[in-house]
């Protein structure tokens, strides 16, 4: 499934997924749907008091619910997709079927924690060391938090604070989406059984603002600035992906490539990365970012001419997560 969190028509939140058809994209939404199917396929009592409990309307409530939820979200959205009728309703009477024109896809999800990864790519860490920065692959990776306020959703602003920074910068990630109730200290293979999805994320970052961060390793501030975290479109789920770790990177500033890797080149998998960190303790919708390959713009012979600026447009596109798009624009002093 391709799961997104959007307002519908009269701008109420749900989530829903997304498919395509010969007409072109639309979006289910799941847990009106799921009550439809309740109804007609078990005769549910009380349908709708289902759906709430399975396929909730909250995209970290739905991967709390671990493999029972998404189970039961794909077969609303299966549901639908075999009805094959535009005209078709929920028990009392909601929508259940949008075309994707007619919807705003938000982020995805609002993670109660994103874990920043650091320096997993050989060809970032090669970069860093051209430019005279000295990390060590050998070491534990570098870790720290995201402010989850900060996401966005796809076609949402980045919002360059011209006050506090002069150099935005890009970085091309993506983020697995853990499911279930609790987990602490996993080995890779159980971190790997509780990974639910993933999602693309741009890690935007002011340079100036982290160079004044490097001598702790704490790049918090930098890169927690309101509305710098985008995540989405969409999080897909383990069936659409295959091998995570064999997934084509792309991302493009107005058309031209900036940073172009695949997920090959990390030198930890996922799996490991979350286990590795593990001891914290994860938790349904919790998102861990994977690090970004080489081609960010402070480590270009002309950092100033590739730093964002307002109006520019960002790309980043992963192979089978799809493309996120988000606009730079001029943030108001205050």
């Amino acid at each position: 499934m391709k799961l997104v969190t959007f307002l519908n028509p009269v701008g109420v939140q749900r989530i829903g997924a997304l498919f395509v058809d010969a007409a072109g994209e639309k979006v289910v939404d799941l847990n009106y749907a799921y009550a439809a199917f309740a109804l007609e396929a078990n005769a549910d009592p009380r349908p709708q008091a289902m759906a709430d409990a399975l396929v909730p309307s909250d995209m970290r409530e739905l991967f709390a619910g671990d493999d029972r939820s998404l189970d039961a979200a794909r077969q609303a959205e299966t549901y639908v997709i075999e009805k094959n009728d535009p005209a078709l309703r929920g028990v009392n009477g909601e929508m259940l079927l949008f075309r994707r024109e007619d919807v705003r896809l938000l982020a995805p999800i609002q993670p109660a924690k994103l874990w920043h990864t650091a320096g997993n790519f050989l060809e970032h860490i090669d970069e860093m060391g051209e430019a005279g920065f000295k990390y060590e692959v050998e070491k534990p990776w570098i870790g720290f938090y995201q402010n989850t306020t900060a996401c966005i959703g796809p076609d949402a602003a980045i919002v360059y604070p011209q006050h506090l920074t002069g150099e935005v910068d890009y970085e091309l990630e993506i983020c697995a989406v853990i499911k279930g109730v609790k987990h602490r200290d996993l080995t890779p293979e159980e971190a790997e059984n509780a990974i639910g999805g993933y999602l693309i994320f741009n890690d935007v970052t002011a340079r100036d603002i982290q160079a004044t961060e490097f001598p702790n390793r704490s790049y918090g501030y930098s890169k927690a600035l309101d509305s710098f975290c985008p995540i989405g479109p969409c999080i897909v789920t383990l069936d659409e992906i295959g091998d995570v770790q064999q997934l084509e990177m792309t991302l493009r500033v107005n058309g031209e490539i900036r940073q172009q890797s695949s997920t090959a080149r990390m030198c930890r998998s996922m799996a490991q990365i979350v286990s590795y960190y593990s001891g914290q303790g994860f938790v349904g919708g919790d998102l861990i970012s994977s690090g970004t390959p080489a081609g960010c713009a402070v480590f270009h012979t002309d950092p100033q001419a590739w730093y964002l600026k307002p109006g520019d447009v960002v790309e980043c596109e992963v192979e089978k997560l799809g493309l996120l798009r988000n606009t730079v624009v001029a943030g108001s002093k205050p």
